[in-house]
């Protein structure tokens, strides 16, 4: 397993917490954290813009990336949606194991 944690903003609470549950329904992610609201400030079509924003933090396997980042695509109200993929690369062995078991 080559575990990843996705970072994928959304615009209010209710969108990031049905994206969270099929995510890990569809076992695309072992586990999903929202943290809001957070604030911020990005160049969009030539304009500085500030928004409040939902985070999602989803820990994955990069095997699952290419479906999750599509089911991101396919739900996502962003034009543009951020999806920002990072290698884990140490974490608590239990905590990978648990990650790897419940992926599949």
């Amino acid at each position: 397993m080559k575990p990843l944690v996705v970072l994928v903003t959304f615009p209010d609470e209710e969108t990031a917490q049905a994206l969270s549950k099929e995510v890990v329904q569809r076992r695309l992610g072992a586990c999903v954290q929202l943290i809001g609201p957070i604030e911020s400030t990005y160049m969009w079509k030539g304009h500085v813009e500030t928004s409040k924003e939902w985070l999602c933090l989803i820990k994955t396997d990069e095997r699952l990336y290419p479906a999750l980042e599509e089911i991101i695509k396919e739900k996502h109200p962003y034009e543009v949606p951020e999806i920002v993929a990072l290698e884990i690369s140490k974490g608590s062995k239990a905590y990978l194991d648990w990650m790897a078991e419940t992926l599949g």
